[in-house]
């Protein structure tokens, strides 16, 4: 046996079982040799939201959530953040490597062209009430969106699902803005290929009518970092959800739309929206250390938002980041009168022995919603605003899928804990 090798002993018959590792992993199907008797399945795991096992192997996205490490392609958030632009991550993150000025220009150049969407689909965003659901609506464009290129079912060509892509990077935004702008009650503007990333995405939102913006130059950068951050996590909900969709050869609009619909969920795409709803009712400074004692008390059913993470067992590095953006934004938009109250929160809980144990350290969404509020953004607008950087990572993701030689169809098993076979009778 190697040193990149387990034993394991089944004490149910004495058997010994050497299993190779993999990448210092322990296959899950090296364990139905573990049998009895004989002519069983053999041994499965049990490991209820995957707590403990991965789905695959990546290259795009590396988490140490001891240390606060998140990385891109090897490269640390924190200079990602700084140094590069929304669209050089889009690049890296495709294909792996930072874009040249040409590549960088002709990526530019495609997502300008790209951006605007059929005449038609207006129609279709006026089709829903003006209350709906921002969110609700960019998924439901999403799979409608799927019906105008047939030509994407052609998921093994990969020069072709690099062209699905740059669509689906270019128009979310547009989708993104509609869908604003049907719950705002405001026309549809196209957009212009003119503009960067972030700005075009600004004024298809806050543009008057008649296409009027004056663009603010920090509020634009702010934006185009928090896309950033947001653009890859590895395997969290929805791109697991995008993985497990795409797995059946699906387009990738329509596994686009299914990531999409996990991110909507409150313990996901929703839980800055949480976080500001946790600071209006706490209401005051003064009001802290009893809405602490209530959190800690394991009777109430009040909960810390904005802090801790699955992954992270340490400070979020994106939220680090994200609180200093927050100041850049307060200066050009005013205040957000409950950023006294999240800093005093902060500043309590990390002091206090019951948070710091159990290692709940403020995460990306703690302070995010402070500044999409600032800028203007209603708070059903997060996690739109999550999904337009989540779409590159997540499309990322779904390509990686058909380069990986081991995955094909998902397809979890369970443990029955039914009836056992009985005859009918009524």
């Amino acid at each position: 046996m190697t040193k990149e090798a387990v034993t394991i002993t089944d004490h149910r018959t004495g058997e010994s079982y050497d299993i190779d590792l993999v990448d210092g992993a322990l296959p899950a199907i090296a364990l139905r040799q573990i049998k009895t008797p004989d002519d069983d399945f053999g041994l499965m795991t049990y490991d209820p939201a995957f707590s403990n096992t991965a789905s695959c192997k990546s290259t795009i996205t590396y988490i140490d959530g001891d240390k606060g490490i998140l990385e891109y392609r090897g490269y640390p958030i924190e200079e990602l953040a700084e140094k590069s632009s929304f669209l050089e991550v889009v690049h890296l993150l495709l294909h792996g490597e930072l874009p040249s000025d040409d590549e960088l220009a002709q990526l530019a150049g495609t997502v300008g062209e790209n951006m605007a969407v059929d005449e038609s689909m207006k129609k279709f965003f006026d089709g829903f009430l003006e209350d709906a659901h921002p969110m609700g609506i960019l998924i439901s464009s999403l799979a409608c969106l799927a019906t105008y290129y047939p030509d994407a079912k052609n998921v093994n060509d990969p020069e072709n699902r690099l062209q699905q892509i740059h669509r689906l990077v270019s128009k979310v935004p547009t989708l993104s803005a509609y869908a604003f702008r049907r719950n705002a009650g405001l026309s549809y503007l196209d957009p212009d290929p003119t503009q960067s990333f972030a700005a075009n995405f600004l004024r298809l939102v806050f543009a008057d009518d008649d296409g009027s913006y004056t663009q603010n130059p920090v509020l634009e950068r702010v934006m185009d970092v928090l896309f950033t951050l947001h653009a890859d996590h590895e395997q969290n909900c929805s791109t697991s959800a995008m993985r497990g969709v795409g797995s059946s050869y699906s387009d990738p609009y329509s596994s686009l739309a299914a990531a999409a619909a996990a991110l909507y969920g409150p313990l996901h795409g929703g839980a800055n929206e949480a976080v500001l709803r946790m600071l209006n009712e706490i209401g005051d400074k003064d009001n802290i250390p009893g809405f602490i004692e209530q959190v800690k008390d394991k009777d109430s059913k009040i909960r810390l938002m904005g802090f801790g993470h699955r992954v992270y067992k340490n400070y979020d590095p994106r939220a680090k980041i994200i609180k200093k953006l927050a100041y850049e934004v307060f200066e050009v938009q005013g205040m957000n009168p409950l950023l006294d109250i999240a800093l005093e929160l902060e500043r309590i809980a990390l002091e206090d022995n019951y948070f710091v144990d159990r290692k709940l350290y403020p995460n990306v969404d703690f302070y995010s919603g402070l500044i999409y509020q600032s800028m203007g953004f209603p708070t059903p607008m997060f996690p739109v605003l999550f999904a337009i950087g989540r779409t590159s990572g997540w499309l990322s993701q779904w390509n990686e899928f058909f380069g990986d030689k081991d995955q094909r169809i998902a397809r979890p098993r369970q443990l029955y804990q039914g009836s056992p076979t009985r005859p009918y009778e009524k």
